[in-house]
């Protein structure tokens, strides 16, 4: 059943490229899906070992997005001879041509990294002429590479977590219209996290046989595929939400909602209409959700009157549903099964801190 939806899919895509052609549309190289990963060349030697064939960057987030826990590699290929423009605010415009990938994986025990990891699944992300398009490649068990699935699937999973205790989960991953679910802007799929902000940080990179750790803007300015790069000292820099040296509590909390929600919430995401706006730019405290009420939060409320009630976690329909683990309650809806108890004890101690006016 896997190969027939795969073979219509590539089939459609192959009509609608003779379409264009047939209607003298510009010339554009279509993008036809793999039905497995290694056949894109992304990587070099073994593909589970995730090292960067040439002409692709790895990058990391200053401040990731939750997924259960996973932990993430990341990486960007732009096409030959093209370059992205800086941008202070938003997550950078990458041209036609780009794919980011997105692997997520579980180290078989979080106290020692070294000792092996389980790879559950590669997202790419497409820009093709017409917009981005999601690809969701599940890998399989013996680590030897990942097919295409666009119905999604879910797998156990079991690890040694930070505490040293285990923990088993049913991972699951998204089918295509999933993935819409969380890159909407404005009924538009978009990335979520290669912002300069984000991407202001250090990385160590092994390249041509050499180890070297860089700031990855500065690395990007180098490779030449960034442009217009300010002085970095003038250039935003996002917290490190786990990390006190990197930011004020305020800085580190308002980072983490970013990420995790600032993608729905936020004037151009589909939960605009609720009001509530967590982008880290927001300086409209009522629309950050100090003293606001809901506009229909039904039992997802938890019979609590305003999203953040300052110093007071306990009664902010934030920390309601950062908590929660029901699917009728919890927020995000998509990505997570379980709570990021860290997270949420990040923001449950802004909050805290909060002066009651």
């Amino acid at each position: 059943m896997q190969k027939l939806v795969f073979g219509l899919f590539v089939f459609g895509l192959s009509i609608l490229f003779s379409f264009k052609n047939s209607t003298r549309l510009p010339a554009f190289q279509a993008f036809v899906p793999k039905e497995n990963l290694s056949e894109y060349g992304f990587f070099k030697g073994k593909i589970a070992d995730q090292i960067p064939a040439e002409g692709v960057i790895p990058y990391r987030l200053n401040t990731p997005l939750f997924s259960d826990y996973a932990e993430k590699l990341r990486f960007v290929k732009l096409p030959a001879g093209k370059t992205v423009a800086y941008n202070p605010d938003e997550v950078l415009s990458f041209p036609v041509g780009t794919v980011i990938i997105k692997t997520f994986y579980y180290p078989n025990d979080f106290r020692q990294p070294e000792a092996g990891r389980r790879i559950m699944e590669s997202r790419l992300l497409v820009h093709e002429e017409n917009g981005w398009k999601a690809l969701e490649y599940v890998w399989n068990d013996d680590q030897s590479d990942a097919y295409l699935e666009v119905a999604g699937e879910t797998k156990e999973v079991s690890w040694i977590h930070s505490d040293g205790k285990k923990r088993t989960l049913h991972y699951s991953m998204p089918n295509l219209n999933q993935c819409k679910g969380c890159h909407n802007r404005n009924e538009q799929m978009m990335p979520i996290g290669p912002s300069a902000r984000q991407l202001n940080g250090d990385f160590h990179y092994s390249e041509n046989g050499q180890e070297l750790t860089d700031n990855q803007l500065i690395h990007w300015q180098k490779l030449g595929v960034l442009t217009g790069l300010p002085a970095l000292e003038s250039v935003p820099k996002a917290a490190v939400w786990n990390d006190a040296v990197s930011g004020s509590l305020e800085a580190r909390a308002r980072t983490w909602l970013d990420i995790n929600c600032a993608h729905c919430h936020r004037n151009e995401g589909p939960a605009k209409t609720s009001g509530l706006i967590l982008s880290y730019n927001e300086t409209d405290l009522t629309k950050l959700g100090i003293m606001k009420a809901p506009v229909a939060a039904g039992r997802g409320s938890g019979g609590r009157q305003f999203s953040i009630m300052p110093g007071q976690p306990e009664k902010s329909i934030l920390m309601y549903r950062l908590e929660s683990t029901d699917p009728g309650e919890m927020m995000p809806e998509l990505g997570r099964k379980t709570t990021h108890t860290e997270g949420a004890a990040l923001v449950r101690e802004w909050i805290k801190a909060m002066k009651v006016n």
